[in-house]
Order: C-alpha cells, then sequence, then structure tokens
C-alpha cells in the first residue's frame, strides 16, 4: 500500500530530532483548588531593574575609550533616540536626516550606568537581555563580558573580585552597525549594497532596502541586577495534551546541585483574563530525583479555551512556579499560557510530499485564517508595549487572526506577544534570516538566538508555528535544518516552515514591481497567500509630518527631494514613476492630496477583492497574509496604517472583506466597459452567526448618475460553514454602460443590516469619475464616544468618512462607507477631536 505523507511529515524525518519535549515519563499529580497565595518577595531571589537613565559618550581613538561630554541615555533604547533626544541630530524620519542618523550608525559608543547595589543582597549577577548588536562589559573597570548577536541574552556573576563598597559603574562599548559592500553573494539582488547584517544575527530591514538606511545600534532590552537563587527554575514549558479534558504537559529543570535540589515545588495556576477558581499543587523534590527536569501531568478543573479573534474568547491562565530549597534562596517564576490545540492537516486533495499542510484547525474546528504581515515596529528600536498596544488593537478591530512576523525583523518581544495571546491574534513567527542570508550567517550565534528565544515563546498561546525565514530561494542547509531540528526538539508542538514561500505558498508582487493591472490580484490563487500587496502614501497629515514645510507645495515633487526619497527604495527604482502609474487610473497626479489619495484607492482596489477571493476558495485555499499592517519608520509603504497609527483608506476595506459575516461579489475585471457580467456571489460566515436564523443578501448596481441600474436578492435560512456560493448576480451590456459604475452588497439578518459594502468600476475610462458624482448632503451630530450621520439627499452617499488632523489617536468602527438617501447611522468613535465629515460626493 502506497501510503502519502505531507512535506511536513517529510522534512521531520530529514531533520531527524533527538528527544521531544514530553516524550517521556511524566509525574501524574492532581490540581486541588486553592486560594492563591499573596505574592511576597520574602525567601526568593530578588531583581532590580537597571532600566532609564544611562549616559553616552564617543568613542577616542587616541585613548580607545571615551571622550567628551557624557550625554543623557534611557534604556533600553537606541544610540540614535539617545542622541537626538540631547540635540545632537535631528529627528531621522523628519525630512532626509536619516543621512545625518546614519553617520552615527558606524561610530563605537560608550555607555554607562551608575548604581548602588542594595545593601542586603546576596550572590548577583547582571543580566544583558538584548544589545545591539556587539558589545564588550565592564564593571567596577573589570573587563567581563563580550556579546554578538541581537537577540541573545547574556550574563555574568558578580564576584568579590569585582564588587566595591558604595556606588558602582557598569561600562558598555557598543561596536559600530556592521558593515560589507556586498559582491552578490548569496543573492545578486545586494551587489554593491551594505549586507553587514548577513555577518550577525541582526534585524535586516533598516539596511537600506526597506524605506530607511540608518543600521540601529544600543541597548534594546531591559538590563537587570539580579540575585542568584540556591535552585533556578529553568525554561518551563507548558503545552496542552488534551484541549476537551484540560489535559496539560509541564516540564521545568531545576539548576543546582544534586542535594541542593532537595525542596517544595508548588505549582499555582489562577485565571488571568477571566473570573473563575484557581488551582495548585505542592510537590517535594527529593535528592533521589537526579535528574534535573521534571515532568509533570495534570488537569485543569473548568478549564476554558483561549479561541483566535472572532471565533470565542482568548482565555489566558497564569501559572507561578515556586521552588524553595532545605537551604538558600528559593526561585519564582511565572508564566501566561493558553489551553488550546492547534493543527495543520492536509489540504482536500490529501498529503502531498511536496506541499505543507495548510488546512489550519484550532480546537478542532476548521477555519480560514484571516492575516497580514507584521513589520519591526520602530527603526530605532522603540519598543514601547503602549505603540504595541495601538496596531495590535487595530489589527483585532479589522478581525485579523494571523499574523506573519517576517524573517526581515524580530523574534518579537514579550510586550507584543503578550498582546497577541490577549487579543486572539496567532503568530507565524520566522527566524531572522532572509534572501538566503542563512547560508552565510554565522551558525553559532543563530543556533544560540533559536535556543533563547524558542525557549523564551513557547508558552505563548498566540504562537502557532515557526519560519525558517523571509523568500529564501534555497532554504536548505545547516542553518535551516538547525532551526526544523529544535523546533522538534525544544517545542514539538508546532509546524515550522522552512521559508515562506514554500511549499504550496505563494508570494506575488506583479502588481507593483511588475507594474502589471490592478485586475491581476483578482486572479491570485494559492493554497496560502504569504504576500501581496501595494505601496500606498499615508495620510496627508501624516506626510506632513515628516515633509519639511517648504516642500509642501512643490508638484511633482523632485526627484531627489524628501517626497520621493520617502518611498521604498528611496525612488532608486522608479518609485514615483511605480506609483504615479497606479494614480493614473484613478485621478490626475496634481497635487500631493492627489498622489496620496490616488496611491490609497489603488492600494485598496488591489487589495480587498483578492481577500474575499482567497475567502471564497476554502478550503483549497488555508489562509491570506497580505503584506502589510505596519511600518517601521514614516514612508510611503505597503502598510495600511502608517507609522504613527494613523490607518490609511484600504484598513477598512481589509475590515469589510475580513468581517466574520459578509456578503461578497467576486469581479472578474474591474473596467470591463460594457460587457455583460456574471459575479458569484457569496456569504462568508466564520463565527455560525447564521445558524437557526433567517438570511437574505441584497446586490445592487448603481450607475453613474447613482442611480438604481439592478437589484436582485438571496434568501435563505440556516448554519453556513464558512462559505457558500448563493447566487449569480448578471447585468446586460446596456446595465453595464456606466462610468462609474457601483454594486453594493448588503446582508440581512432576520431584517436587521448586519453588513455592507460597495465596489467601484469602469473608472478607468474617465480619470476622477469616482469624485464628479451628483451630489448628495450630510448632516451629523456628535455625542460622547459617537457620532450620528443622517443622508439628507436623493442620492447615496459615497465614501461616507471621518477624518482628523490627529487621526494617528483616532479609533473609529467603520469608514469609508456607502449611505443610502435619508439613512441614519451611528458609528461609534473615540479620540474624536477636531473630526470632519466628508464623503465623495459631498462638497
Amino acid at each position: 500500500m502506497n501510503i502519502r505523507h505531507s512535506l511536513d511529515e517529510v522534512e521531520r524525518l530529514s531533520f531527524n530530532p533527538g528527544s521531544i519535549p514530553f516524550s517521556g515519563k511524566s509525574i501524574g499529580v492532581r490540581m486541588e483548588r486553592i486560594t492563591p497565595q499573596v505574592s511576597s518577595e520574602s525567601g526568593f531571589a530578588r531583581k532590580y531593574v537597571l532600566d532609564d537613565q544611562w549616559f553616552i559618550a564617543e568613542h577616542s581613538e587616541e585613548t580607545n575609550g571615551p571622550a567628551g561630554e557624557w550625554w543623557p541615555a534611557v534604556v533600553p533604547g537606541s544610540v540614535h533616540t539617545a542622541l537626538m533626544n540631547a540635540g545632537i541630530i535631528p529627528d531621522p524620519y523628519v525630512g532626509k536626516n536619516d543621512s545625518i542618523a546614519r553617520a552615527q550608525s558606524f561610530r563605537t559608543w560608550w555607555i554607562k550606568k551608575e548604581f548602588e547595589i542594595p545593601a542586603d543582597f546576596a550572590a548577583m549577577r547582571i543580566v544583558f537581555n538584548g544589545v545591539c548588536d556587539s558589545c564588550t562589559v565592564w564593571f567596577n573597570g573589570h573587563q567581563i563580558a563580550d556579546n554578538q548577536g541581537m537577540f541573545t541574552s547574556f550574563e555574568f556573576d558578580l564576584t568579590d573580585k569585582v564588587l566595591r563598597k558604595g556606588r558602582s559603574t557598569l561600562l558598555v562599548r557598543l561596536e559600530s552597525a556592521p558593515y560589507r559592500i556586498s559582491t552578490g553573494e548569496p543573492n545578486p539582488y545586494w551587489i554593491g549594497m551594505n549586507v553587514g547584517w548577513m555577518d550577525t544575527v541582526i534585524f535586516n530591514n533598516v539596511y537600506g532596502w526597506h524605506y530607511i538606511d540608518v543600521p540601529a545600534t544600543g541597548i534594546w532590552r531591559t538590563v537587570v541586577l539580579e540575585e542568584k537563587p540556591h535552585v533556578e527554575i529553568k525554561n518551563p514549558f507548558i503545552a496542552t495534551k488534551d484541549y476537551m479534558t484540560g489535559t496539560m504537559n509541564l516540564s521545568a529543570e531545576l539548576e543546582g546541585g544534586v542535594h541542593e535540589r532537595e525542596g517544595t515545588l508548588r505549582i499555582e495556576i489562577e485565571p488571568d483574563n477571566f473570573e473563575g477558581n484557581s488551582f495548585g499543587i505542592e510537590y517535594e523534590v527529593r535528592p533521589s530525583e537526579n535528574e534535573p527536569e521534571l515532568h509533570f501531568e495534570f488537569q485543569i478543573p473548568e478549564h476554558r479555551l483561549w479561541w483566535p479573534n472572532g471565533l470565542g474568547d482568548p482565555h489566558l491562565y497564569r501559572m507561578t512556579l515556586n521552588f524553595m530549597p532545605k537551604k538558600g534562596i528559593g526561585d519564582r517564576k511565572q508564566v501566561i499560557f493558553g489551553i488550546r490545540k492547534v493543527q495543520f492537516g492536509p489540504l482536500p486533495g490529501g498529503p502531498d510530499p511536496e506541499i505543507y499542510n495548510w488546512a489550519l484547525q484550532v480546537n478542532g474546528r476548521a477555519l480560514f485564517a484571516k492575516g497580514t504581515n507584521w513589520c519591526t515596529i520602530d527603526a530605532l528600536m522603540r519598543f514601547d508595549k503602549r505603540r504595541y498596544a495601538r496596531f495590535m488593537d487595530m489589527a483585532r478591530r479589522s478581525h485579523i487572526q494571523l499574523m506573519r512576523a517576517w524573517g526581515a525583523g524580530l523574534p518579537e518581544t514579550d510586550e507584543f506577544y503578550d498582546l497577541a495571546n490577549r487579543m486572539g491574534i496567532m503568530i507565524y513567527q520566522e527566524w531572522p534570516t532572509a534572501w538566503d542570508s542563512h547560508k552565510v550567517q554565522p551558525i553559532p550565534i543563530l543556533e544560540k538566538t533559536v535556543r533563547q528565544n524558542m525557549m523564551r515563546l513557547r508558552n505563548h498561546p498566540s504562537l502557532i508555528q515557526w519560519g525558517g525565514g523571509n523568500e529564501s530561494p534555497d532554504p536548505t542547509g545547516v542553518a535551516i535544518d538547525m532551526m526544523g531540528r529544535l523546533s522538534y526538539e525544544l517545542d514539538g508542538t508546532r509546524a515550522f516552515r522552512r521559508t515562506q514561500p514554500w511549499g504550496g505558498s505563494l508570494n506575488n508582487y506583479d502588481v507593483y514591481w511588475g507594474r502589471q493591472s490592478l485586475d491581476r490580484n483578482l486572479q491570485l490563487e494559492s493554497p496560502f497567500l504569504g504576500e501581496f500587496g501595494l505601496a500606498s502614501a499615508p495620510n496627508l497629515e501624516s506626510v506632513k509630518k515628516y515633509i519639511p514645510r517648504h516642500e509642501w507645495g512643490a508638484w511633482p515633487p523632485p526627484p531627489f527631494g524628501t517626497f520621493a526619497h520617502k518611498t521604498p527604495v528611496f525612488n532608486r527604482n522608479e518609485d514615483m514613476s511605480r506609483l504615479s502609474h497606479y494614480v493614473a487610473d484613478f485621478i490626475d497626479n496634481s497635487s500631493m492630496a492627489a498622489f496620496v489619495l490616488g496611491t490609497q484607492l489603488a492600494q485598496t482596489t488591489g487589495l480587498r477583492h483578492t481577500l474575499e477571493l482567497a475567502r471564497t476558495r476554502w478550503p483549497e485555499a488555508a489562509g491570506v497574509a497580505f503584506y502589510k499592517l505596519n511600518d517601521n519608520c514614516p514612508s510611503v509603504s505597503w502598510s495600511i496604517v502608517d507609522w504613527y497609527g494613523a490607518p490609511k483608506l484600504a484598513y477598512y476595506f481589509v475590515q469589510d472583506a475580513y468581517s466574520p459575516l459578509a456578503a461578497v461579489v467576486l469581479l472578474d475585471g474591474l473596467n470591463p466597459g460594457d460587457s455583460p457580467m456574471e459575479a458569484p456571489v457569496f456569504i462568508l460566515d466564520d463565527s455560525s452567526c447564521l445558524a437557526g436564523q433567517n438570511w437574505e443578501v441584497e446586490v445592487t448596481a448603481f450607475g453613474s448618475t447613482l442611480r438604481e441600474v439592478k437589484k436582485t436578492s438571496f434568501r435563505g435560512r440556516g448554519a453556513i460553514h464558512v462559505r457558500r456560493q448563493v447566487g449569480q448576480f448578471s447585468l446586460t451590456k446596456e446595465q453595464m454602460n456606466h462610468t462609474p459604475l457601483f454594486i453594493v452588497s448588503e446582508l440581512r439578518l432576520e431584517g436587521a443590516l448586519r453588513y455592507r459594502s460597495f465596489y467601484w468600476l469602469n473608472y478607468l475610462a474617465d480619470r476622477g469619475c469616482l469624485f464628479r458624482l451628483p451630489r448628495t448632503t450630510l448632516q451629523s451630530e456628535r455625542h460622547p464616544g459617537k457620532i450620528t450621520i443622517r443622508n439628507t439627499g436623493s442620492l447615496p452617499a459615497v465614501g461616507v468618512n471621518m477624518s482628523s488632523p490627529h487621526s494617528d489617536e483616532l479609533t473609529i468602527e467603520d469608514n469609508f462607507f456607502w449611505m443610502n438617501p435619508g439613512e441614519t447611522r451611528e458609528v461609534d468613535i473615540s479620540g474624536d477631536r477636531d473630526v470632519s465629515l466628508q464623503a465623495w460626493n459631498v462638497d
């Protein structure tokens, strides 16, 4: 009998993993209901965070030490933000100041911290959780550590030799960013560019190919002075064994001598983001247990599951592990986790040795993964939780369920993952390699990066798969095999993908880089579409934040001015020409405002149809991740939310395309002219909203006068599993003969409107026709947290939208929508100062 295997299974055998977590004998224990103990530091190792106020100085080649004035610096942070805050350099994101900032990247810097060591601290160590990229450390004049690799932590013990009474000094020499001009290896695309990032392990999207060329350096993660426990709890790992019964596996290593490991391990599990009972056990560890790693199996009573965004609540638990040895200082570790089961199965055709298992199930429920790509949040390494929260919340509101943290960025931070856990956003985490860089990057640093970060991240329920890196044409060799092997040896609960695209997935940029028509994106089909998209300008108020005032009125902009400079490759690859090519589809490129609007319309048109098509192809299509949600700096880019946090027009149409309940019309062309049309109409229902309900889909065409051309209704009752075609919407040659032509799709549940979106066609024959429509009028009333809008005219209002000079602080429930004559709509809005209301056909 010939048994077919998936590519996942084939590769697992090739990786030849050794021992897999939880594969050995476990200790079965019974959780009892408890009252969580009040947290106390007494008896446990303490921490003293050495963040905030540090100082930075230039390097002297003459003395090989710090020279001149010490300026204030903040840790975590970057050299560039310290210099900017001290007034030494201007804001690198304004104008063309990035060239000034870039020069600072290739200099050596000294950073120091003076502090008092708590008098009652026992044996101590200092832990650096992340330095970008290469450094040497002195403590009280003694050289005690060096490290290379942005994503690896390192530590050193404080011995009597280096300790002294009074104030202590921590001094770090931070080496310049790596610099090496490529001769074409491993990728000919890089010839003549700085590929120093390939000589280490670092986030590489700040090296000149992704809107900015300011390689970051600095102490980017927290620095901590710790007491050393007598026995340390290392690398706790908790994973779901059976989601239906709440059965869990837990492993933890007790690091210390055999006889020192005698003591009491207390495990407490309590709800973190919901109300419920707490449970725990106490386990006596005896010297006879020679193995340092303990493996427990237990059930959590009354368990609740973690669900992705839109499918249920992302219930989280907080586990506290306390180990109190018979003698000495104890240790405490805390882990946030969720109970859930993520599986990837074969596509409908069955297992295929050339194709990964892409069909996603969570807790036994099949779903289409509605995704996006996630970019490093800031090129200057300002990774604060407030900024993360803005973008992650916008992802949640737009019904995104999956983010690909792509290999040109970070093994993401704890702040990022905590928000992903709480918002139910699944993460596809790639390692920091790209375009075959794994063939030349130093293997020891790569392996240390993978080991440390895999153990740091593996408890997060939001993390669902690992990836070897971004767009490597040949994802083979020692480094990739190491990543694949460790994904089993250190985790074993998640899929591993060599690269994206690979194993049946697709990245496609025929639109934009290929200058093909937007129609091309209406035909993109793949089991998993991992990247596609179109660059667009930020909103005008955002553009004016980084373009000097004297350049605001210059149009067309000079080829080497700021506006052109802030395009994908600094206008070195005909960027303004490419962007203008798509602007011309919609509007006369006569001003900065027109350019902004034209690029955003092109981006919206190039995204929304592809997302809808992919959803209607389930289960043959398992998911899609457009490029991308956010930016690493202010620029004209593929993001749907700009660096400041202001959503572009495309954001709201992605929100429609990803709505859990939607009615969509599939088009095979955007400008068919007067050719007759037969368009399939689908209902999409991710959340079983239609169960036991009467539903009606109504599709209406409006001509250039905004009068109704044709209306068709489709009715039914009951649940639809993910997607169903309910009929065809047909237009004759005469009915199609409108410039422009609009199609409005509505879904009603028991007579109540639950979804509406609109499409624009036949706009190409008359540039600007979308904004020369017959006029209507709007009225609005402001209320706390809401705005009530009424269409007071006799024609539909097209593209009704609210904007503000402070749109980076604004949160709007819906925007750029269609309103029928006489219709009143109430929209939730927050951060709503200085909001204005307009539409495409309102004066």
